[in-house]
């Protein structure tokens, strides 16, 4: 079974990834446009920032319950891998 302060720390790193790289496209397009760039503090409260943020936690979340809710209702009636739980393999064949 997985730790899950190994999925607390990809989620960190992707989390400081996502920052890191929107922040510099973000200044980038400020400067094209002759504008102030935002240092970290301020972007950290940029509402740009937040709603991509949250864009990529919805999708990600969408795909992760739709694999889980396929795979439960899509599998292959009859076949050795979706027996009943209770079933034993001698009923099965595996």
């Amino acid at each position: 079974m997985p730790c899950p302060s190994r999925f607390f720390f990809l989620f960190l790193v992707s989390f400081c990834l996502h920052f890191k790289g929107s922040r510099t496209t973000f200044n980038v397009e400020q400067a094209l446009q002759h504008k102030p760039t935002e240092s970290v503090p301020q972007f950290l409260l940029n509402s740009k920032f937040w709603f991509e943020s949250f864009q990529n936690w919805q999708s990600e979340f969408l795909s992760v319950a739709a694999i889980i809710i396929l795979s439960i209702f899509l599998r292959q009636w009859g076949s050795p891998e979706s027996k009943p739980v209770d079933a034993p393999h001698a009923e099965t064949g595996k």
